[in-house]
């Protein structure tokens, strides 16, 4: 007895992006499909009512991720990502909304309890404010951390590191010193090659001199020989590989 679930096994995009835009109006500033996915951007104050209709009114019960992207040449450089599944029409979403490191984006805690963990993770990372979320702490990185690692202005080496102190026997936090000079990179192509030399490039210069190049003692030991050839030329395999050996030792002997 077969089972009909309500979910189609493959969803369509056909119609939904244009449904979807005449349903929240005046909140989309934007609207387009890229590889296979819609993607809808909205207008940041109205970020929890255009997910609150979405959930009620279009069933997409579930948000999945909020993710965060950095675009530091933006008058707003943050965007928040939000990816809602549908689980009665198999199909996904998402919805987008800018901001600056100044400006909140509302909370949408109120509309799915996950939301909160998620908005900590895009705060600890890229500074961005939820107003509303009454847990707004950091999450990934450590207690007394400066700054937001994945904003692409962060330095590479940070601004502290910690480590364990045997002399206050607890981990210390101290402003990042590199232990040694900053080496020289050419970030020359793998494929041109440095123009230098590098550890083991003395085995480019050639192979290394032999008195006497090893060779095989008898054809034989090489498989070649008249029978090997007429065999190969047949494209047979009419005697076994021993009989073929023996014929071309018998070969090599007359």
């Amino acid at each position: 007895m077969s089972v009909q679930h309500s979910a189609p096994r493959f969803a369509s995009n056909d119609g939904v992006r244009e449904t979807l835009v005449k349903a929240l109006g005046a909140s989309v500033i934007d609207s387009q499909e890229r590889h296979g996915e819609i993607i809808l951007t909205v207008k940041r104050e109205d970020i929890q009512s255009v997910l609150r209709t979405l959930r009620d009114d279009h069933a997409y019960q579930q948000l999945m991720e909020i993710a965060g992207a950095d675009y530091p040449d933006r008058p707003e450089r943050f965007e928040c990502v939000y990816m809602l599944l549908s689980l009665t029409k198999n199909h996904r979403i998402m919805v987008k909304c800018s901001t600056d490191e100044a400006t909140p984006v509302p909370t949408v805690t109120t509309l799915w309890p996950n939301a909160g963990w998620l908005e900590r993770e895009v705060f600890d990372l890229y500074g961005v404010v939820f107003a509303g979320n009454k847990d707004l702490r950091r999450i990934l990185t450590d207690y007394g951390f400066e700054g937001h690692p994945f904003r692409k202005d962060f330095p590479m080496t940070g601004y502290t590191e910690l480590r364990y102190s045997e002399d206050e026997k607890r981990v210390v936090y101290e402003p990042v010193e590199l232990p040694q000079d900053m080496r020289t990179f050419d970030f020359l192509s793998p494929w041109e090659g440095a123009e230098y030399n590098l550890p083991g490039d003395e085995k480019a210069e050639g192979p290394p001199e032999v008195d006497k190049p090893k060779v095989t003692e008898k054809p034989s030991d090489t498989g070649a020989g008249k029978k090997a050839e007429e065999k190969a030329e047949e494209g047979t395999d009419a005697n076994p590989p021993d009989m073929v050996e023996k014929d071309i030792d018998k070969e090599d002997d007359e």
